[in-house]
């Protein structure tokens, strides 16, 4: 009864005036397990990944060559590329410049063009949006038309005017951010969780050269806190450091690059002599460890081509049991890789 009595009380009306809007990127403040995964470890070294796919997306357009990635003494972060740079030209929708766009509106980004990237990560345009929300300090510093531009920013708000100084002689972009301890249970990155992101990157990327470097004092040594990933085969050998201590069936890495329907397709696979099946699928650089419509497809393709081998060469005659799926994945080691323009990401 006492019950009922609450719920009719005035004090329990639900009118206008108890629905709140959140503005630019409180959302993101609000909820940031949301946006990033969770407030811990995981989402701390996620702000770094969200940074770093931009620098891959200006790679994979073919505009930028070399990535570095340095943890600052206060743990702050400062990822560097050699990219066209972030434009910095009036938006006349927005009223503010298109850094300013990109670095404090939800849905903002170059890649809802199909024209200024075929292929992107990052899909929604929340990424370094979210950096920046979740950050107490971030300074993006950006090189182009011969000249620097400067922004700082605090907790997804500017802190300064867009800033024009100083000539330069190349072009990229470079994010220092400093995530915020109001938000995050720790603020302390790992560099082995780092190291362990752009390694896979760089096989998932030939040709690109990625750098870590520490500048804490660790205990580390020197070539300890310093390292670079750079890969001329990708997956080839991203499938060889897989299996280096495994025992090898076959000697050479099976390598398939094509492109189908215009989705190019990048598969790298060998047998061991293990029992068990280590595949790893990606689209878009992003690890979908739930699988996919490519793993699917992957499976059956080699289900149905070495059955139709070993049914042609007589290999089966003698066998007694159905030979499934299975069966033939035991002992293998395989990296999909597939590239597509607009890809549907679930979970």
């Amino acid at each position: 009864m006492d019950t009922e009595l609450e719920l009719n009380s005035p004090s329990a009306t639900y009118s206008a005036e108890n629905i709140q809007v959140l503005e630019g990127l409180e959302a993101v403040r609000k909820r940031p397990a949301m946006y990033i995964g969770d407030v811990g470890e995981r989402g701390l070294h996620h702000l770094v990944y969200e940074v770093v796919d931009n620098s891959i997306d200006e790679a994979l357009a073919g505009y930028c060559t070399d990535i570095s990635v340095t943890i600052n003494p206060d743990n702050s972060i400062r990822v560097e590329d050699n990219g066209r740079g972030i434009p910095v030209d009036f938006h006349e929708k927005e009223q503010k410049s298109a850094l300013e766009v990109v670095l404090t509106v939800l849905h903002a980004g170059g890649k809802f063009d199909k024209g200024t990237y075929k292929v992107s990560g990052g899909l929604h345009g929340v990424g370094v949006s979210c950096v920046n929300a979740l950050s107490c300090y971030l300074k993006a510093e950006i090189h182009r038309n011969g000249k620097i531009y400067t922004q700082e920013y605090a907790k997804g708000k500017p802190t300064s005017e867009l800033q024009e100084g100083g000539h330069s002689d190349r072009t990229g972009t470079i994010i220092t951010f400093r995530p915020d301890p109001e938000i995050f249970i720790t603020t302390e990155y790992k560099f082995d969780v780092l190291e362990t992101r752009l390694k896979e990157l760089a096989y998932l990327n030939k040709g690109i050269r990625l750098k870590l470097s520490d500048l804490r004092d660790t205990g580390r040594d020197e070539a300890e806190r310093n390292v670079e990933f750079y890969s001329e085969r990708g997956l080839s050998e991203f499938v060889e450091y897989l299996d280096e201590s495994r025992e090898k069936l076959i000697d050479n890495v099976i390598h398939i690059e094509t492109e189908k329907a215009g989705v190019p397709v990048e598969i790298a696979m060998e047998y061991n002599t293990s029992f068990s099946e280590n595949v790893h699928s990606y689209v878009n650089n992003i690890n979908t460890i739930e699988g996919g419509t490519h793993l699917t497809g992957f499976r059956r393709g080699l289900t149905r081509t070495l059955k139709n081998y070993a049914e042609k060469s007589g290999m089966l005659a003698k066998v007694k049991f159905e030979i499934n799926g299975d069966d033939f994945r035991e002992g293998l080691t395989a990296v999909i890789s597939v590239k597509v323009a607009e890809p549907q990401f679930e979970g």
